[in-house]
Formats: structure tokens, sequence, C-alpha cells
């Protein structure tokens, strides 16, 4: 059983069962010309579990490169409830976070269609 610690906001970190919240949608980045140079990662995930709930979280983390002696990385994270309909808000603000608009907007377009 593979568990993951995620860091969240506004609330203290929660630790999930990988396999009963499969990813349902993501987006990524780096600032090098390949990853094992970039200087900054950013990352956003969505994983959904069986019962509904969706987990909204991201992050902008030094890569390999390195980074400046007083960097801190950024960390968000929101549930979404299976009722709410705030999946998108939840990507917004955690690409509001971690400071990438655009990586939101992947996210966003990476999320499965609905029906209409």
């Amino acid at each position: 059983m593979t568990t993951m610690k995620v860091i969240m906001s506004e609330r203290a970190p929660v630790t999930i069962i990988t396999a009963d919240w499969p990813i349902i949608a993501e987006a990524s980045r780096h600032d090098g010309a390949v990853a094992c140079q970039a200087n900054n990662e950013w990352s956003i995930v969505v994983r959904e579990h069986t019962d509904g709930r969706r987990l909204v979280y991201g992050w902008q983390v030094a890569g390999n490169g390195g980074q400046h002696a007083g960097f801190r990385p950024r960390h968000a994270g929101w549930v979404v409830d299976k009722d709410d309909d705030d999946d998108v808000t939840a990507i917004r603000r955690v690409a509001g976070v971690i400071g990438d608009e655009q990586l939101g907007a992947e996210c966003i377009s990476d999320l499965p269609a609905t029906v209409l």
C-alpha cells in the first residue's frame, strides 16, 4: 500500500493511499532547457476518490539546477466535495499560490470532459 503526504492550504497536511486517489488531470513544467538543469519546477495535480471527492494540489519547488540560498518552495491544496463543482476554482487557487496561472489553465484543460 503506497501512501503520500499532500501539503494543503488552510489545514494540516493529509496522507492518502495513492491507489484510492487516481490522477484525473495534471500539468507541470520547468524552466530549464532540460529538467535536470531547471532552477524551478511547477506542478498541479487533480486526484479523484471513488466516493467523488477531488484533491487538487500543486507546488513550485527548486529544480536540480539549484536555487538561491533564501529560496522557499510554495505548496497549495484543497479538497473539493463530490457535491461541489469547484474543481476549476480550486485549480485556479493552487495556480495563484504557486504563481503560474498558465499552468492552471493547462490543468483545467486536462480535466475529464463533461457531457452537455
